[in-house]
């Protein structure tokens, strides 16, 4: 033991570059309870505490000892390369296969043949890659010396990230050579995580390794504001202020991308950093803000697991996450080698029902589980690619495949070279299962309120959040030593964050290319759509996400809003869309797409926008028996054949010379715009220029 001890602080003092450097409380335990018991130990320490020193000292120390690779499940990519630099650090030889680095898999087969990697990083999601899960694990399963999974809250029901990938790990676990140490690490469960990743780990015979979750770097507050304006403005008015470079959390791509756009304006050096980033943007954003060189990363959560600067000087939240364990998370990005940084969250009054949206798209349903089963059975083994199978269920791409993953896991179907296969197992919807963990949900988010609302220590509510029995009044936070943060708004940053999100038109692209399988369903098209048929490029006031505009469409479009005509600011607002358009020709005329729900609204608007710019208004298009057929919220090929052949084609020469305004009340797939837009064309528009009040996304 006295020499596993000699050996492993060598091999920190290397990794941490201080040859005075000693282990944390429970490092050195974690790391013998792998290299010398050979267990499976489940690591739950706070961000910063030094979870990536486990298993690279442990690495080493098993391969001195004649051991075979790590095998590393890390989720995010931008933690992957934080953890390969790490490694490189301490002389351990890491290398990732992952999607950004195809090119470099033959080198890594060969390196790993020749048995020179001592760690391999791959997501869970690569673990059923067909090729890799056939070829290339059975080989790496034979001679591994570790298996770590990090983030390991992910492979809880419970767990803010969870992935459903995460759960097949207890299968690669049960295949797993015995005295083959199993590692899981997380800085983010409370005890109902836990034990759910002990039971995916081996059950009682894992070893828990637990620690205090206080940050005493950290100086959290909550500034309540009265929207999005105001709060827009005290960061104008404030980021300067804050200490150092840090993130800025927001809870939508809109947002992010909105606020990035305002502070830039205002002479700030900051970047958008989302999961509709470009991978080579990400990382350059990543290193722009280690080196210092931006003020701070305007992120969503795409920003978030792993990402390591140690001298992070603050994190800001405009709008809550959904739990405060989502929160902890987040916020143990800041002040992990400084002895102070700064917390401060601006929740929004839009919080709840961003958190709402995003918990109801991600829940499986039994209705679409059963709906991908039958048509997979259909196939009598033959596998169903995803676009494919897409195109026989009413289902969005995003939502069918994490569905599939889903009953993946569960054993129901099976992803194969060319796509997926029904495995012919019993299968059962959990619907108790999945109540749990909509209750489990709100619940969370019920926490995430009263921390921003409670008037006792908030570093000791995350604590008790998480189950942590050391739980104490940090004497850091506002609660505990007095507001820490100015709550003015200087006047000329109010009026810049107003007039910024008081700013209209987003752009609607144009569908060039018909989905697959639309024939299938009866809709006589496919490949691309003739450039002669389509609508030109469009606009919309505002998307439903955007900080600004959002706000008020939300609430237009909710569940249960009547129907009226629109207010005299809503049209304001669509009249300056089209006065900042700069089109190519004019329109002669405007016509509206019919709707069901909203006729007031939507003639209101392409009434008024048609006197705007005295033009002639044609009506409202015609519809053949009772219209469009679907839903919101369906795939491409639904949502065309729903809405294919709906309108009536306008009698021939009754149309102007000219292009034909099309004004619809919300556009979401585009496919409605899209026939209507082509029906026109057909009837002699020389071009069709689409224009929505709402725009999903």
């Amino acid at each position: 033991m006295t020499g596993t001890r000699e050996q492993a602080l060598d091999i920190l003092r290397t990794l941490v570059g201080h040859d005075d450097a000693d282990f944390h409380d429970g490092q050195f335990e974690a790391i013998s309870t792998l290299v010398d018991d050979r267990r499976r130990t489940l690591v739950v320490q706070r961000t910063g505490w030094g979870k990536s020193a486990v298993y690279f000292v442990a690495t080493l120390l098993l391969r001195r000892r004649g051991a075979g690779p790590t095998i590393l499940v890390s989720p995010l990519l931008a933690l992957m390369r934080d953890q390969i630099a790490a490694a490189r650090r301490a002389g351990v030889r890491a290398v990732a296969i992952n999607s950004t680095n195809p090119h470099e898999w033959a080198e890594i087969q060969t390196l790993l043949r020749d048995d020179e990697v001592d760690v391999l990083l791959v997501s869970p999601e690569r673990l059923n890659n067909p090729t890799f899960r056939d070829e290339q694990l059975p080989s790496l399963i034979e001679r591994i010396g570790m298996l770590v999974v990090d983030e390991a809250h992910c492979i809880s029901d419970w767990g803010h990230d969870f992935r459903p990938d995460y759960r097949r790990l207890r299968d690669l676990i049960a295949v797993i050579p015995d005295g083959v140490p199993v590692l899981a690490t997380t800085a983010t469960a409370n005890s109902r995580v836990v034990t759910d990743v002990a039971e995916q780990l081996g059950g009682a015979s894992v070893v828990t390794i637990r620690g205090p979750l206080a940050r005493a770097s950290l100086r959290l507050g909550v500034l309540r504001l009265p929207d999005a304006a105001t709060r827009l403005g005290w960061l104008l008015s404030h980021l300067g202020d804050l200490p150092g470079s840090g993130i800025i959390y927001t809870l939508t791509v809109a947002a992010a991308e909105d606020t990035a756009r305002l502070l830039r304006e205002a002479g700030h050096s900051v970047r958008a950093y989302t999961g509709q980033t470009d991978t080579a943007e990400r990382e350059e954003s990543e290193r722009a803000l280690k080196a210092n060189e931006v003020k701070a990363l305007i992120a969503t959560s795409a920003l978030g697991m792993g990402f390591d600067k140690p001298d992070l000087g603050f994190v800001l939240h405009l709008g809550a996450p959904s739990s405060p364990v989502a929160y902890y998370q987040q916020v143990g990005r800041a002040g992990r080698a400084t002895e102070n940084a700064d917390v401060l969250l601006l929740p929004g009054s839009e919080d709840e029902a961003i958190w709402e949206y995003f918990a109801t798209s991600s829940m499986p349903t039994q209705e679409r589980a059963e709906r991908v089963l039958e048509e997979l059975a259909l196939e009598a083994g033959a596998p169903l690619s995803t676009p494919a199978l897409e195109a026989r269920v009413n289902i969005r791409r995003t939502r069918l495949e994490l569905l599939l993953k889903v009953l993946d896991v569960d054993g129901a179907v099976r992803r194969v070279r060319g796509g997926w296969v029904s495995t012919g197992q019993p299968w059962v919807y959990d619907a108790d299962r999945y109540d749990r963990i909509a209750a489990e949900r709100v619940a969370e988010q019920q926490h995430m309120l009263d921390y921003e609302r409670t008037d006792a220590c908030r570093m000791e509510y995350l604590q008790r959040s998480l189950d942590d029995e050391t739980a104490a009044p940090c004497g850091r936070c506002d609660n505990c030593a007095g507001v820490w943060f100015p709550s003015a708004v200087e006047t000329d940053a109010a009026s810049r964050a107003s007039s910024s999100l008081d700013r209209v038109g987003v752009a609607l692209e144009p569908r060039a290319q018909w989905p697959t399988g639309a024939d299938r369903l009866g809709v006589p098209v496919r490949g691309n759509i003739a450039p002669a048929e389509r609508m030109l490029e469009g606009r919309a006031l505002a998307r439903l996400t955007d900080l600004g505009w959002g706000n008020t469409l939300r609430e237009l479009f909710a569940p249960g809003t009547p129907d009226a005509p629109a207010s005299q600011a809503l049209i304001a607002a669509c009249i300056r869309v089209l006065a900042d358009w700069g089109w190519d020709e004019r329109p002669v005329a405007v016509m509206s797409i019919p709707s069901r729900s909203r006729p007031l609204l939507i003639e209101s608007v392409a009434h008024s926008l048609a006197g705007a710019g005295r033009l002639p208004y044609l009506g409202a298009l015609a519809l053949t028996g009772s219209g469009p057929s679907g839903e919101p919220g369906g795939n491409s090929a639904y949502r065309l054949s729903s809405v294919w052949g709906a309108f009536e084609l306008p009698p021939a020469g009754t149309l102007p010379t000219g292009p034909i305004l099309l004004v619809d009340d919300l556009a979401d797939s585009r496919w409605t715009l899209t026939v209507a837009a082509r029906e026109l064309r057909l009837a002699g528009a020389t071009a069709v220029l689409p224009f929505a009040i709402g725009l999903r996304g």
